[in-house]
């Protein structure tokens, strides 16, 4: 039987020993942090001091190869220590494999020359530096890359960039940006419209405009002018006319690193739902022992399931260079309503401790609802899945590659 749902040895020590630290090391130092009502400056110490100790136990970049100073893990490792690491404050930036750098790592390693792997890579990898992903613009539709406004037009060896774009995460205080822009709008295919470049927040005339307010306050989704900004050409990410094609191949391990992350916070709702409900007691018995609460449980339980499966698939043929883009979408989606049902369910049952600032739940449902959104909204991943499953069919008289492409 070739079907085997239990990690390598080498995974399974990493997905324990990122346990171990998170549970050991981190949450008792946030707890002191939190209770002792710390200075801003005595959390960022902390906070570079936990960095250190995860370098140190070899925690560091699991995402990378080991030229990098990574732990050269494939992506179904990478799946399995984030899905612990998210469950802690902080967790995913600790081991230096937090969104947007972790998917900005990737593209760099696939699209940049070695000379922009030296300049911007190493630093992203030594954890010297940060990097924001500049593509989505106020002006129109972000599901729709092809309608891109923000222009790069080029003026002997360099490139003048003028747009307009809005939740770039992470731009306050990134070191550089790789921003999406249209470079050929003359183009036949859409797609070859446009292209990526590197450029440093420091370049005159990258203007952040203020910081997008969201359902959770200031949420580090700033929005930026480039006006008249000049980068060499050295500074092209990959081939002209390529930012489209890049764009897909960056997002499409990003969105499952994101189903990895909410996989962990998925399972820490329920286990705060099952908790709570053995202990509140409420017209008659414990909330665990009502139906209604019984099914909110096993709904949970089921989406979970399901939601490892899919991710643990789509990582496989990741992993094996297989085409996964019907996996990814479908489970994008999945994971991300799983997110937020269960989540939802876990206030539910909190009750008023639930929906305030004193439980984590508040600030998570509100994280679940951006879910839905981010890296392609769910009305078009079902748009993507039902393209793929109608091609199948028409292709090969089957859905079964639109479906997984297994053996059953």
């Amino acid at each position: 039987m070739a079907i085997d749902f239990t990690f390598p040895e080498e995974v399974e020590d990493a997905r324990l020993l990122v346990k171990k630290f998170m549970q050991e090391t981190v949450q008792p130092k946030m707890t002191e942090l939190r209770d002792s009502k710390a200075s801003g400056d005595t959390w960022r110490i902390a906070i570079k001091e936990l960095r250190d100790t995860a370098r140190q136990l070899g925690l560091w970049n699991p995402h990378m190869p080991e030229e990098w100073g990574g732990m050269g893990l494939g992506i179904t490792a990478v799946a399995a220590m984030s899905a612990e690491a998210v469950k802690t404050p902080y967790g995913p930036y600790l081991i230096n494999c937090q969104a947007p750098d972790e998917g900005n790592m990737h593209t760099m390693l696939h699209f940049g020359t070695e000379e922009q792997k030296e300049k911007w890579l190493r630093p992203l990898c030594e954890g010297t530096a940060r990097s924001c992903f500049s593509m989505t613009e106020p002006e129109v539709a972000g599901s729709d890359p092809t309608q891109i406004q923000t222009s790069a037009v080029k003026q002997g060896d360099e490139w003048v960039i003028n747009g307009h774009k809005w939740f770039t995460s992470g731009a306050r205080g990134a070191d550089f940006a790789i921003v999406i822009a249209k470079t050929d709008p003359d183009a036949e295919i859409a797609q070859a419209r446009n292209s990526a470049f590197i450029v440093p927040t420091n370049t005159p005339g990258f203007e952040i405009v203020r910081d997008v307010q969201t359902m959770g306050g200031g949420g580090g989704h700033p929005e930026l002018r480039y006006n008249d900004v000049r980068v060499p050409q050295e500074n092209m990410l990959g081939e002209q006319g390529g930012g489209h094609k890049l764009g897909q191949v960056r997002l499409g391990p990003a969105r499952l690193a994101h189903c990895m992350r909410w996989i962990g916070q998925i399972e820490q709702a329920l286990e705060m739902l099952v908790d709570r409900a053995q202990k509140r007691y409420s017209h008659g018995s414990v909330l665990s022992e009502k139906q209604g609460i019984q099914w909110m449980m096993a709904e949970s339980a089921l989406e979970l399931y399901s939601s490892k499966l899919m991710v643990l698939h789509a990582a496989y043929k990741i992993e094996n260079e297989m085409d996964f883009r019907a996996e990814v979408s479908m489970a994008k989606h999945h994971v991300a309503n799983t997110l937020w049902k269960t989540v939802d369910r876990a206030v539910q049952v909190h009750g008023a401790l639930g929906y305030s600032n004193d439980s984590p739940l508040a600030n998570m449902l509100i994280n679940a609802r951006w879910a839905r959104i981010a890296d392609g909204s769910d009305e078009v991943h079902l748009m993507r899945i039902a393209d793929m499953v109608i091609r199948s069919y028409n292709e090969t008289g089957s859905v079964n590659h639109a479906v997984g492409d297994l053996p059953l």
